[in-house]
């Protein structure tokens, strides 16, 4: 009897060691993340897989910045307002792996502890996943919108493409940034961020001698994002977007 008992704990513990099998379907869709910072401490953070990834193909990734709301302790989280929203729309069939932090100090910020997370959590994603370097897409709202230029600003040979929502940079900085195709969106009406904040990074961009996309809403405020992420051309134009 005493024999039998030892087999059955040693099975047991054979199964619940048990290798994932190189055949096994990677887990998709919203994915919860932790990731742990140089100081022991964690911060949260989803990603989006592809239901059609399994690990054979490379697969183009977006960074996702929320707005100043989905800040930590905010009423909503950050897979609920903007990118994350729009991919539950096209869940079936969204060709991206998405990466979506959480600010805990209210910034995105290239110099803040907030922006380099991102960025880290962005790298612990490539490693996990397998990812095409050459095609990382940044994009963000409102906070987040500022982030993407911040961030593009700060780091300008990462990025395939930006997609800047309602946001604002310094448009003495454009030349950084005049390689990295650009589509902008923003709401005429937007009293939260002016309009005018959109505009002049555009202007100074052509300047600058690049050829931005530029969409803007009339007639609508601060919540320019449903209907930016909504737009499914944006997807086609980010698929076609790589660097040499």
């Amino acid at each position: 009897m005493r024999s039998l008992f030892l087999s059955a704990v040693v099975l047991l513990a054979l199964v619940a060691v048990r290798p994932v099998r190189a055949d096994e379907k990677p887990k998709t869709g919203f994915i919860d993340k932790t990731f742990k910072n140089a100081d022991g401490s964690t911060s949260p953070y989803v990603v989006f897989v592809p239901k059609s990834y399994d690990g054979t193909k490379e697969y183009p990734t977006i960074l996702f910045l929320h707005g100043s709301g989905e800040t930590k302790g905010g009423q909503k989280m950050p897979v609920e307002v903007g990118l994350g929203e729009a991919i539950k729309k096209r869940e079936a069939t969204f060709p991206f792996i998405v990466v979506i932090p959480q600010s805990e100090k209210r910034t995105w910020s290239a110099t803040s502890d907030d922006g380099k997370r991102a960025l880290a959590m962005l790298d612990a994603v490539q490693k996990e996943y397998k990812t095409d370097p050459k095609q990382q897409i940044l994009s963000g709202l409102s906070m987040g919108g500022y982030g993407t230029w911040s961030i593009a600003t700060a780091h300008p040979d990462r990025w395939a493409a930006i997609v800047p929502v309602c946001g604002g940079g310094n448009p003495k900085e454009a030349d950084k940034i005049k390689s990295i195709p650009c589509w902008c969106f923003h709401g005429d009406a937007d009293t939260a961020v002016k309009v005018e904040r959109s505009r002049e990074m555009i202007d100074a961009l052509k300047k600058a001698g690049a050829e931005p996309k530029y969409t803007e809403y009339p007639k609508v405020g601060h919540n320019s994002w449903d209907m930016a992420y909504g737009t499914d051309e944006l997807y086609k134009w980010l698929l076609g977007q790589k660097k040499k």
